[in-house]
């Protein structure tokens, strides 16, 4: 078969390659109709409860998602900063993407004059002179829905909140806000902030492109470089990069076609497909460069046939085997990661088919290049790399026990640190602490109480008084939680008024008694409030009531506390009264559950399909168990370095291990299928160990080494979780190649598996 396949790719060689072209240019001629989706629910199933619980409460009371404007200042009750806070009060209101604005002058004051109810602006009128200052000062530090929502306690900050509907696009909404603040003339010490989801979402997704728009070409081009250097032949340089950059094209392209969006996750495809997709190609050229000897008569063609031949089967094992490992990025929930994985896996399939078509095809066409010195056994020029292959083999040969225990030791310590690997889906994370997005949010969580919102819908009739207490004990229960910075209610609302309008009372600070009460006190506030004004909170049938508890904080740690106790909570109430308990910090605490289960799913499913892949490809379960034994040592290494420099597992990061045992399988699959061939051709087992070393090592070395170098690149970002990224793939990829390249041949010798070795009476003839 391997014959056929390739003298037909000889054959055919100039179809081949217009085929392979076409192709390429068809899928990729979709690629500027691809679309940028930021939104964090879309990452979740749409049948997920969080993203129900949160679809529920966008359905009664509008989206929930919300964008700050926090404003900065010496005092932000001067008459001309109040003045400016007011112009852009107004202008954000006709923001077409915005709801409702909660600010200064649309929070309302409630208050008793005469025995009635007058609701008015918190801010009525600018105050002239520092008395009328200092009175509007006390007035807000006594109203508790303003206080510590909207304007800082100590009054140097005040913020314009935009309560977003549900059709809200999050980067028009951007657009059109920092338009504002833009057009805004500040004086000197006056500064405004952008924060909340929305944007902190749009911030993400910019800053991952611009990076890719930044590295992709880098990228590229430190990989011509390093190829140069393995090869030092310019075939060896152009047809892996080639393969490279159709691979991504390819890939890139299939998103429209698909009918996907490209959302946080996926963007990191060409950046995966940079260090991966070349790998094929390289062990095409090194092999070619192997066989290519000094004074042989042998053709282009014979040489293009001959390579394909031989690594027509470890290549496509090892491409089915790194298809099967990215693949099984589809056990998670997160959405984004299941498309990565269809296309990744999808773009590595068309690398091997080049690698074994379009490459081939080539070296066919191309003219015989001189041999490369250094390579063949007896040469007195070798360089660097073939003399570090050379004593690597001398010491697995003289100590390979030694190898073995030290590495297990070493890993085993290493993995210690998995103990104190944390799990955590807070946006603020993927910043340096000092980078001016994280200082905002920080500023919000201090000043505001937070802008990521705990959504807890009461459904019964609102207008009871006892529902009403219910929802009353439990904002209080949940404002009293240190996570919580600020809480709103109906319920809040109605105790102000009560306060007011029951002030003689020895306890005014309360739910009224009755229903009657309750309703009057809701047809004062229609005399002089807007309608509007509980549009957030309740609905218009009075049926159903929205407590929203912002966070301080948006670690994972915390969400799952305030989800925690807000169910505990529940429980204890009349069921059915509290329906829905999660928002969008829901959906952020269900990401992080997502991420755990699809880190311990997929890591366990891609090692079984890798190793019954292997099993199947020597016809022996141990070929399975020697594939894993490398994989685990490295996974336990990686996962306990993450432990020890607090590198947390979040949804970048948590495609690691399928990735690295993808690619990492690929090292072992090569080292046993050359020293099986070795041993089956007489050769002494310490002897094939130097073979394989010296040749297919060599391969594996540049393999390796491409990956390092394609994700390394992307340690200069200022964007954590690709820095992350990378440096744990560099790890990773590094701890497989070494894994390989020692331990295996280690392992090898140690133990002497049959499905390596030739028939009995070989073995005792060579050995």
């Amino acid at each position: 078969m391997t014959d056929k396949f390739a003298a037909f790719v000889v054959r055919f060689r100039w179809p081949v390659i217009v085929l392979f072209v076409a192709i390429t240019a068809a899928v990729a001629s979709r690629i500027p109709g691809a679309e940028i989706d930021a939104e964090m629910k879309s990452q979740l199933p749409a049948d997920l409860p969080a993203r129900l619980d949160l679809d529920r409460v966008e359905e009664l009371f509008g989206g929930t998602d919300m964008v700050l404007l926090a404003y900065t200042a010496d005092d932000v009750l001067a008459r001309d900063t109040l003045k400016r806070l007011k112009t852009l009060s107004r202008k954000v209101e006709r923001v077409k993407q915005v709801d409702r604005v909660l600010s200064l002058f649309t929070l309302k004051d409630i208050r008793s004059e005469d025995g009635t109810l007058v609701v008015d602006p918190a801010v009525k009128r600018l105050p002239r002179g520092d008395e009328a200052r200092d009175k509007l000062r006390e007035e807000l530090r006594a109203n508790e829905m303003v206080y510590g929502n909207v304007v800082s306690k100590d009054f140097k900050a005040t913020a314009i909140i935009g309560m977003l509907k549900a059709s809200a696009e999050d980067k028009e909404t951007i657009d059109a806000l920092k338009a504002l603040i833009a057009e805004t003339d500040l004086p000197a010490g006056e500064q405004i902030h952008l924060a909340g989801m929305p944007f902190v979402r749009v911030k993400v997704s910019g800053d991952i492109q611009g990076d890719l728009r930044r590295f992709l070409p880098l990228g590229l081009l430190i990989m011509l470089v390093f190829l140069f250097v393995c090869f030092r032949q310019l075939r060896g340089v152009i047809l892996p990069f080639i393969v490279v950059v159709m691979a991504i094209a390819f890939g890139m392209g299939l998103i429209p076609l698909l009918g996907w969006k490209i959302q946080m996750i996926t963007v990191m495809l060409p950046v995966i497909l940079i260090a991966v997709a070349n790998d094929y190609g390289i062990h095409v050229l090194a092999r070619y460069q192997e066989e290519n000897l000094p004074g042989s008569t042998r053709t282009a063609g014979d040489l293009a046939r001959s390579v394909t031949r031989h690594l027509f089967y470890p290549v496509v094992a090892t491409g089915v085997t790194t298809m099967a490992g990215l693949l099984c990025l589809l056990s998670h929930i997160v959405v984004p990661a299941k498309q990565l994985g269809i296309l990744s896996a999808s773009a590595v399939a068309f690398a091997l088919l080049g690698s074994l078509t379009f490459v081939p095809a080539w070296l066919a066409v191309l003219w015989k290049s001189k041999p490369v010195v250094g390579l063949q056994e007896g040469s007195g020029k070798r360089r660097l790399l073939e003399r570090l292959l050379h004593a690597s083999a001398g010491l697995v040969a003289r100590r390979p026990r030694m190898l073995l225990v030290g590495a297990i030791l070493v890993c085993g310590l290493v993995a210690t640190g998995i103990a104190r690997l944390v799990v955590d889906t807070d946006p603020m994370n993927y910043y340096e602490q000092d980078a001016p997005i994280v200082q905002a949010s920080r500023l919000v969580d201090r000043s505001f109480g937070g802008s990521a919102a705990l959504s807890v819908v009461t459904q019964g009739n609102i207008k009871d008084p006892d529902v009403l207490r219910r929802i009353d004990a439990m904002e209080k229960k949940l404002a009293a939680l240190p996570e919580v910075g600020q809480t709103s209610s109906i319920a809040k609302i109605v105790r102000q008024m009560n306060r007011v309008l029951d002030e003689d009372s020895q306890n005014p600070d309360r739910i009224p008694a009755t229903a009657e009460a309750v309703a009057q006190y809701f047809l004062l506030y229609s005399m002089s409030g807007e309608p509007e004004d509980f549009d957030r909170i309740v609905d218009f049938n009075y049926e159903h009531a929205l407590l929203t508890a912002r966070l301080n904080t948006l670690s994972v740690a915390s969400i799952n506390r305030v989800l925690d106790f807000a169910r505990a909570e529940v429980e204890q109430a009349p069921e059915g009264l509290f329906p829905v308990v999660g928002g969008f910090v829901g959906v952020l605490g269900q990401i992080a559950v997502a991420i755990v289960q699809g880190q311990i799913v997929s890591l366990l499913l891609s090692l079984l399909l890798v190793g019954l892949l292997v099993a199947l490809l020597f016809r022996s379960l141990v070929a399975g168990l020697y594939a894993i034994f490398p994989l685990g040592l490295a996974m336990g290494l990686l996962f306990g370095l993450m432990g020890y420099l607090g590198i947390e597992l979040n949804i970048a990061t948590a495609m690691l291990s399928s990735i690295m045992i993808g690619v990492g399988v690929d090292y072992t699959i090569h080292y046993l299928w050359r020293y099986r061939e070795e041993r089956s051709n007489g050769v002494a087992s310490a002897e094939a160990v130097h073979v394989t070393l010296t040749t297919t090592g060599r391969g594996i070395v540049f393999n390796a080494l491409s990956v390092i170098i394609g994700f390394v690149v992307v340690l200069l970002s200022n964007f954590m979780p690709v820095k992350f990224l990378g440096f744990l793939v560099v790890v990773s990829i590094g701890a497989c190649m070494v894994g390989s390249l020692g331990l295996l041949p280690a392992l090898c010798l140690v133990l002497r598996p049959n499905f390596l070795e030739p028939a009995t009476d070989d073995k005792k003839k060579n050995d």
